[in-house]
């Protein structure tokens, strides 16, 4: 595998950002062990969304990339960064399924917290929210250092981020920053 390079979203990924978010995490062309399909239908983010988050002073969307065959970059993951005070809640992070299983996800993680160190020097926890009936995904986050709080909350339908196709609710998970 190549190495990766960061950088910070900008406006011209968009499409290209639209396209790997939506289909990590809702499109199924492959069975990618992230994928929410069966449990929420619809859009993970639209254009207009994406385009909010992306001129957002608080929020930071990192994306990963590689050298492709045709000498040029390929975005093949994105995670971003909302800070409040000291802590930022960890989200908007995917891997594109061709990419999964091949250790890009725990880089791209790692990567991440340490960013979230040199953004906010004073950050004491990193926190995020994942759905409930993802055991596969709560483990992994898990063998990463996060911990199941007690903090359950109701999926946000009116966020238009999908309609849960069963019950389901968001479950935080924490990291103490060392």
């Amino acid at each position: 595998m190549q190495p990766l390079k960061f950088r910070k979203a900008e406006l011209t990924d968009l499409d290209r950002l639209l396209h790997l978010i939506n289909l990590a995490y809702r499109e199924n062309p492959i069975q990618s062990w992230t994928n929410e399909a069966d449990y929420v239908s619809g859009q993970r983010i639209n254009k207009q969304q994406l385009q909010q988050a992306l001129v957002d002073q608080n929020f930071y969307l990192y994306v990963a990339e590689i050298d492709n065959d045709l000498s040029s970059l390929s975005i093949v993951a994105c995670i971003g960064l909302t800070f409040n005070h000291n802590e930022v809640e960890i989200g908007t992070f995917c891997v594109d399924p061709i990419f999964q299983n091949t250790g890009i996800g725990k880089t791209v993680l790692s990567f991440a917290e340490a960013q979230a160190l040199l953004i906010q020097p004073n950050l004491t926890l990193y926190m995020m929210d994942v759905l409930d009936i993802r055991s596969e995904l709560i483990a992994y986050y898990q063998r990463r250092g996060y911990s199941l709080t007690q903090l359950r909350k109701p999926y946000p339908i009116d966020a238009n981020v999908g309609k849960p196709l069963l019950s389901i609710e968001l479950q935080q998970l924490i990291k103490c920053v060392s």
